[in-house]
């Protein structure tokens, strides 16, 4: 009978250790394409967007919604209050690392390889060149130069700091906050998120990322797992 009881533990084991070795390889391979691919994708500089064309304070505005902890994790933050389960390192495995990304168990390999491939590999510097030039932002734009060119017919560097923070507050969800079809939900965003960089709001926890309640037409569409009620309660 004792035999018979270990079966379980045996299995349960042998199971561990697959999921630990399917894991090892899925980091190992992520870096060695960080090292091709990522590598060749910053190398291409075409009318991209550089550090330069964006300001200090533009860049704070955008971390403090994106990841106010960027140049201090290591890829995962699961504890700065208003960070949400995604850093900008995460956002760039989605777009580089899948070809179609769900939430489930993907978000694991997502976490891993950024942890573990991008982030130790990819300079921060490089890592917001990759994020301001790639990021969706609806209608099939890529990048805040194509944004800023769809959305308001001018060049990024052109930009208000409202027109910027428009753009910035479409992140989250570009066809519910889209300040071409939806722009009053847009401005919405937009007071909530100057509330934030001007210190008026401070996020009450990881995932409060809308800053406040709302409208149940709005919460429909939002991102899985990125709307909790009970901070506005």
């Amino acid at each position: 009978m004792k035999k018979f009881a270990l079966i379980p533990v045996i299995i349960s084991v042998l199971i561990l250790c697959g999921v630990i070795l399917y894991y090892t390889v899925v980091v190992i391979e992520a870096r060695e394409y960080t090292r091709t691919v990522v590598a060749d994708v910053l190398s291409d500089t075409d009318n991209a967007v550089s550090l330069d064309d964006l300001s200090d304070e533009r860049l704070s505005m955008l971390l403090a919604v994106e990841d106010p902890a960027f140049f201090s994790h290591t890829g995962v933050d699961l504890k700065t209050p208003g960070a949400g389960l995604t850093t900008i390192t995460q956002s760039l495995v989605k777009i580089f690392y899948f070809d179609a990304f769900t939430p489930g168990v993907k978000k694991i390999r997502q976490t891993l390889i950024a942890r573990f491939a991008l982030d130790p590999l990819v300079s921060k510097e490089d890592q917001l060149v990759l994020f301001i030039n790639y990021i969706g932002l609806g209608k099939n734009t890529r990048g805040f130069r194509e944004a800023s060119e769809y959305y308001f017919n001018k060049t990024f560097t052109d930009l208000t700091d409202d027109e910027y923070l428009a753009l910035v507050a479409m992140i989250i969800a570009p066809g519910t906050f889209n300040v071409a079809d939806h722009p009053e939900r847009n401005a919405l965003r937009v007071s909530r998120i100057k509330a934030v960089i001007e210190g008026d709001y401070t996020p009450k926890g990881l995932c409060d990322l809308y800053y406040g309640p709302m409208e149940e037409d709005i919460i429909d569409q939002l991102p899985p797992m990125s709307y909790f009620e009970k901070y506005y309660e």
